[in-house]
């Protein structure tokens, strides 16, 4: 199977919010060690290549991957809601991610990395796994959002797009945990001329979290 090609959910779980009912899809491992929570961005929900890349990859590795669905998608609107309201749903439903009993790290894409990095260490998660960080607002390098990374008291590893126009690997602060995925816009999409295939970038995405994990991302 390709790395990014995405296995039947295994089990679909709606967790009523303030915000409305959000839904966690679990894709999980047969004998896990640890939960990896991925919320989605602004603009896309968990159908995302690299959220795909990941649900089908980890489980294999120990980590049941949990790939959280905010309220306003699962309402089927088409604009997400303001941060507040995005992060008082994640907090909601956080008890559902923890029940298995395993250390979870905290992740998503864009605006789901966000909330991770705002609200992982109040929860008790174990890492923040930030996915296409938007650093800023494409065009506006002076509107940065790294003190959202640089205020979060955990192991934090940034995957991101070499072409990424809300913040290119070599923009983010010295000392951040960044994996370049080669020729990589804000969805990890390549242009026809890159030197890579799409599985092979959603491979270094796949290869790069798993030995961060397995390197000691949940150790106390």
């Amino acid at each position: 199977m390709n790395a990014h090609t995405r296995e039947p959910a295994q089990r679909v779980e709606t967790v009523a919010t303030p915000a409305g009912d959000a839904r966690i899809t679990w894709f999980p491992a047969r004998k896990a060690h640890t939960v990896l929570a991925l919320g989605h961005g602004a603009g896309g929900g968990i159908e995302a290549r690299d959220l795909r890349a990941l649900a089908a990859a980890l489980p294999g590795e120990g980590v049941s991957v949990a790939l959280v669905e905010q309220p306003w998608r699962v309402a089927g609107k088409k604009v997400a809601p303001a941060p507040r309201t995005l992060d008082t749903a994640w907090t909601a439903l956080w008890p559902a991610l923890t029940l298995p009993g395993l250390p979870v790290i905290a992740g998503g894409r864009s605006a789901g990395a966000r909330v991770a990095c705002r609200t992982a260490a109040g929860l008790g998660a174990q890492a923040v796994l930030a996915l296409s960080f938007p650093l800023h607002p494409p065009g506006r390098p002076e509107k940065s959002r790294a003190d959202e990374l640089a205020s979060v008291p955990l192991p934090v590893l940034v995957v991101q797009g070499g072409r990424d126009p809300f913040g290119r690997p070599g923009e983010f602060p010295e000392g951040t945990a960044v994996v370049e995925v080669p020729f990589g816009d804000h969805g990890f999409a390549l242009p026809k001329s890159a030197a890579v295939t799409e599985e092979e970038a959603m491979g270094v995405i796949t290869g790069a979290v798993s030995r961060w994990i397995s390197g000691g991302a949940t150790a106390a």
